[in-house]
């Protein structure tokens, strides 16, 4: 897959995750993350990767979009109503990729709820415009990392 937004096309609609597509799910997380997450060394990314490829499937409820060859090219991960996970390549971003995928989450998985690392503010943006808003704050992530946590949900409307 190219990053040119150009030459990039995507298959229509939602996708389910399956377990043949985990080492392409690797492959985004590990993109999108170094694209967004510069607050990240790279022993960091080492340390979350192996949680990407050995726990998300299973654990969240997955679903993806694919690019016109098939290939995941983007995911989002809900469990008990939160987004745990919302990831897409960055070659596919400003096309309405997150957006398509969040609204997945709202409103057929249910999720109301969102984790976002306080340091990626772009983020942090795109939930705010998504209608979500800042409850609390946390100064570690959940694994007592120092990159702290906004709390966000979905506003009432």
């Amino acid at each position: 897959m190219t990053t040119s937004d150009e030459t990039i096309q995507l298959q229509p609609g939602i996708h389910p995750v399956v377990p043949a597509d985990v080492p392409r799910l690797v492959e985004v997380w590990e993109a999108s993350v170094r694209a967004t997450h510069h607050f990240l060394s790279e022993a960091d990314i080492q340390f979350f990767k192996p949680a990407v490829r050995d726990e998300l499937v299973g654990a969240l409820e997955l679903a993806c979009v694919r690019d016109g060859d098939g290939r995941l090219a983007g995911f989002v991960g809900v469990a008990d109503g939160k987004v745990e996970a919302l990831f897409i390549h960055p070659g596919l971003r400003g096309r309405g990729v997150g957006r398509t995928l969040l609204e997945h989450a709202v409103h057929a998985l249910g999720a109301t709820r969102v984790d976002v690392n306080e340091q990626n503010e772009q983020a942090v943006g795109f939930y705010l415009r998504m209608g979500f808003e800042v409850e609390d704050r946390s100064p570690l992530d959940g694994l007592g990392k120092p990159f702290p946590l906004l709390h966000m949900r979905l506003r009432s409307t």
